[in-house]
């Protein structure tokens, strides 16, 4: 079945075109869907809210390209664990951005920078979970996505465990991979749609070298790299044999390198077995991921709009709205623990 991107809202079912994958995909938001479409424009409240946060990202993406893939990392990082409550943004000796899984996460300060312009102008009224959401949106069209609505409304959670954060290996199978994504009320489709955002950033060596040295333990590459492909991942990520010795970084889609552009290039590489990180080339092992891949790496236009929908329903997992949750005033404490509150 074709997924069609026709949602129960009718704004949203305009910004949403048809989508001409022939996999079986939902087609709209999760339900319940408690957000609301400009949520600050109708309740009067910050009428200008996505405005000022399109500026900031703007002004910011123009000094600091990189800023796009951050942001995706961080919002899924945010989505994923307990829900699109902002709850990767809090502080603390054992909160979410501790934890192994979050290691190398950024963008936190460009978030602060954004909140203190909205607390300056429509104090305690935006949350730091939606501005996440907008500003991942904003950034990510600037680098070549669609400009996807979101929805807005949440409110910020009030805890942030590391020992809640379940984000799963980059080295895992496509079946794990899909249990995961069903697991948070996704489905193929948004895993194999959400996964394209690795076609920009970085990731360290560390992820990628039991596919370099040992994959499964057997001390050879992993069987499905094209060689040529991982002769050169082995120049840039060399056997780390010591202890403190330094773990770089390498481009996650070595195509669109340094340029952090948002492309569909990522997908010809998974057809061409050289995809960088293991979850990225499983995709060409599933009936349904590799028809997906295929049909992405041929258009981009049905990548950029199944990234649209796939992006909306992810930023819809477990929101906070209405009593739940909080405004933050500072989106790296939760509002009682505030060391400059008043």
């Amino acid at each position: 079945m074709r997924r069609q991107m026709i949602v129960i809202f009718p704004l949203l079912a305009l910004a949403l075109s048809l989508c001409m994958v022939d996999v079986e995909g939902a087609s709209s938001l999760q339900p319940p869907v408690k957000l609301v479409w400009h949520y600050y424009r109708v309740h009067n409240t910050c009428v200008d809210a996505e405005v000022y946060i399109r500026h900031q990202v703007e002004k910011f993406y123009k000094r600091d390209k990189t800023i796009a893939a951050k942001l995706l990392r961080l919002q899924y990082s945010d989505c994923f664990v307990t829900g699109s409550d902002g709850s990767i943004l809090l502080d603390g000796p054992k909160s979410e951005k501790t934890a192994p899984q979050n290691r190398g996460l950024g963008g936190f300060a460009f978030i602060d920078k954004i909140k203190t312009v909205l607390e300056a102008r429509c104090p305690g009224v935006v949350s730091c979970a939606d501005i996440l959401n907008l500003a991942t949106r904003d950034a990510v069209h600037l680098a070549g996505a669609p400009s996807y609505p979101v929805l807005t409304g949440r409110k910020d959670g009030k805890t942030s465990t590391a020992a809640s954060v379940d984000l799963p290996s980059p080295s895992i199978s496509w079946e794990a991979a899909l249990a995961y994504f069903k697991s948070k009320g996704l489905d193929v489709l948004d895993m194999a749609t959400l996964l394209g955002a690795h076609s920009m950033g970085k990731t360290h060596c560390s992820y990628i070298e039991d596919r370099l040295y040992k994959f499964n333990k057997t001390g050879k590459p992993d069987p499905s790299m094209k060689a040529s492909f991982l002769a050169n991942q082995r120049k840039l990520c060399p056997p780390r044999l010591k202890k403190g010795q330094s773990d770089p970084l390498v481009f996650l889609n070595p195509a669109s390198g340094p340029k952090y552009s948002f492309t569909n290039s990522y997908y010809s590489r998974v057809l061409t077995k050289e995809a960088v990180l293991g979850v990225d080339q499983q995709l060409f092992f599933g009936d349904d991921t590799k028809q997906i891949t295929q049909e992405f790496a041929a258009s981009f236009e049905d990548f950029r709009r199944s990234f649209a929908l796939s992006m909306s329903r992810m930023g819809n997992i477990n929101v906070l709205t209405g009593k739940e949750g909080e405004i933050r005033k500072n989106c790296r404490f939760t509002n009682k623990y505030n060391p400059s509150k008043n």
